[in-house]
């Protein structure tokens, strides 16, 4: 995966280290917050998106290092306040901010991450900005609202799967999508090939959401890096558990409505229930037949595109890589 993108995962994580360096000042309770979580690392895929997709249409991937600085940063912003609000002890195995400090530095230290991201997004150049803005700003929103949508499900009884398909959309496909178009922009690429880019980088952005909640399921517990079962034990409202309810007998549903209801269970004992029903209806091989639909629109929208046959055949190794997580 990595191969192919050697030089601009370089210039990334150079710009990054500089990004950190640039955190080192006072008072050290707003910043070091912010270092510590860009320090965790991650994949990176956001802003590595950006500069893929600005080297898509043979831009100059230096003038799109700010955008993509600005996404990193608007990601991380986005995970000291969820991991807030969802109460998490760790991120990437590590304790999260507002346990290592706490609630009112989290906070804080994680607004100042998205005014830091604004920072980063002005210092493009000028004629892009307008555009850059623009769809940074609704994306901001659309992450937000994607936020909101999933915590208001932890108390909905009923959501439909078009629900969740559009709450997944918004609290993660689209950052992708942008992060795809704002190094498109950048590039000088015309508007309809922005839009098929966009499209390209929201459906894998589904796709790879959907296949998460397989694996969280069915994925081998050392190579996913978490506890099998999780979002059936807390009772996710994930793709498989609402396609479950919508195709169970009334035996079976009253089984999922008991595990569901239920404060005090065995967890291995509930994975190993629910995770039967699922099997005698089929969900594994639903999920996945969902996550192709997904995908096949990815490569739709991706085979429209007219760019450097090397280079797309590169984003779609790449796009391949991200959904062929073993399970």
């Amino acid at each position: 995966m990595t191969s192919a993108y050697q030089a601009l995962i370089g210039i990334l994580q150079k710009s990054l280290v500089e990004l950190n360096e640039d955190l080192n000042k006072k008072p050290a309770e707003l910043y070091e917050p912010q270092q510590y979580i860009l320090a965790l690392g991650g994949k990176r895929i956001r802003p590595l998106l950006t500069l893929i997709g600005c080297d898509l249409f043979n831009g100059d991937i230096h003038e799109a290092i700010h955008a993509a600085n600005t996404v990193e940063l608007f990601h991380n912003f986005s995970l000291i306040h969820d991991d807030i609000m969802d109460n998490a002890p760790l991120r990437r195995g590590k304790a999260t901010v507002h346990e290592k400090w706490n609630h009112n530095i989290g906070i804080l230290s994680g607004d100042a991450m998205l005014v830091m991201a604004y920072k980063e997004l002005a210092k493009c150049k000028p004629e892009h900005l307008p555009q850059l803005l623009a769809l940074f700003n609704q994306t901001a929103i659309e992450v937000c609202e994607g936020q909101q949508l999933d915590m208001n499900f932890e108390t909905m009884n009923e959501v439909s799967i078009d629900s969740y398909v559009n709450m997944i959309t918004l609290k993660t496909a689209v950052l992708l999508g942008c992060s795809l178009q704002m190094g498109a922009i950048i590039a000088g690429a015309d508007l309809e090939t922005q839009e098929h880019i966009y499209n390209f980088g929201k459906e894998i952005g589904i796709a790879f959401q959907l296949k998460d909640d397989i694996l969280d399921v069915y994925g081998n517990t050392d190579k996913v890096g978490k506890q099998s079962g999780g979002d059936i034990i807390s009772n996710k409202k994930t793709f498989l558990l609402l396609k479950s309810l919508e195709l169970a007998n009334t035996s079976q549903r009253m089984e999922l409505d008991n595990w569901i209801s239920k404060t005090d269970f065995d967890k291995n004992e509930k994975v190993s229930a629910v995770k039967s029903i699922y099997n005698q209806l089929g969900i594994f091989e639903l999920s996945e037949a969902e996550v192709n639909r997904h995908y096949e629109s990815a490569l739709k929208n991706l085979e429209w595109i007219s760019c450097d046959s090397d280079k797309k055949a590169n984003l779609l190794h790449f796009a391949e890589a991200l959904m062929g997580r073993e399970h």
